[in-house]
């Protein structure tokens, strides 16, 4: 049984995507597109914003700094008042940084933190109000597999991504009564321009077009947690179980380091 209301189609639907200048939010912006959505893009980069809104007459362009709580509840309000609010909320945004405790660094970890978790909590306090007042709609975060296990290089990314795991399993618990739909999105490695930026083998490594696919199949079949792709995914989600021992063991065999 699916823990979230299906959606038969996304055709008409006001979807808001946060994080669409690049990577799988571009993705899922044109994935949306095809399928008839109304999609509001937001992102830093204006430029890139418009190159990919084009002349689709279905985009509304909200620029938005996720960083800064101003400017994202200046986005929200601007599409509030084209559309009246939205049916769904995507937090695509996000960043990586390569770190490993021999080499912390206090300063880049914070800016990640600032980025990947307090940029989702700034979306956060525009989003839940709208869609409590609605009583209907959803909102979709995008956390990874890397917040299943600790892994090597990843000492705050990993860490910012097991903090969003709990957050969208906390808000479910919150929200699922009130008729709105959580989505946590947990990818493995998809080809964008940050993973290009990886010198390490990455298992599985799927197109942006792919991911989007997968993101939009599993929201609308109303899962929770949808994740991909599932021959990588599915031995992470096995390693979280196992005894910290034999978790250890494994990822360092898996990994090399």
């Amino acid at each position: 049984m699916s823990l979230n209301p299906r959606i038969s189609s996304f055709a008409g639907r006001r979807v808001w995507v946060i994080g669409a200048s690049y990577g799988i939010g571009a993705a899922i912006a044109q994935e949306l597109l095809v399928r008839g959505a109304r999609v509001a893009l937001s992102a830093r980069r204006r430029d890139l914003l418009d190159a990919l809104a084009g002349d689709a007459p279905n985009v509304l362009v909200a620029e938005c700094d996720i960083t800064d709580r101003a400017s994202v509840q200046r986005a929200a309000s601007a599409i509030g008042a084209r559309w009246g609010g939205y049916d769904l909320a995507l937090i695509v945004a996000g960043t990586h940084v390569e770190m490993r405790a021999q080499s912390f660094d206090l300063e880049a970890a914070k800016r990640l933190l600032e980025v990947n978790l307090i940029g989702v909590l700034n979306c956060l306090d525009a989003i839940i109000p709208a869609l409590l007042a609605q009583r209907a709609g959803g909102v979709g975060i995008v956390s990874s597999v890397a917040g299943y296990v600790g892994l090597p290089k990843s000492l705050i990314y990993g860490a910012s991504k097991a903090a969003l795991i709990n957050l969208a399993e906390s808000l479910y618990g919150d929200l699922h009564p009130h008729g709105i739909g959580v989505y946590l999105i947990n990818p493995g490695f998809v080809d964008t321009p940050l993973t290009r930026k990886n010198d390490f083998a990455m298992p599985a490594l799927m197109p942006s077009d792919a991911a989007a696919r997968a993101t939009l199949d599993g929201i609308a079949a109303g899962r929770f947690e949808i994740h991909y792709p599932k021959r990588f995914t599915r031995w992470l989600k096995l390693a979280r179980l196992l005894p910290y021992r034999l978790q250890f063991a494994a990822v360092r065999r898996a990994t090399g380091q």
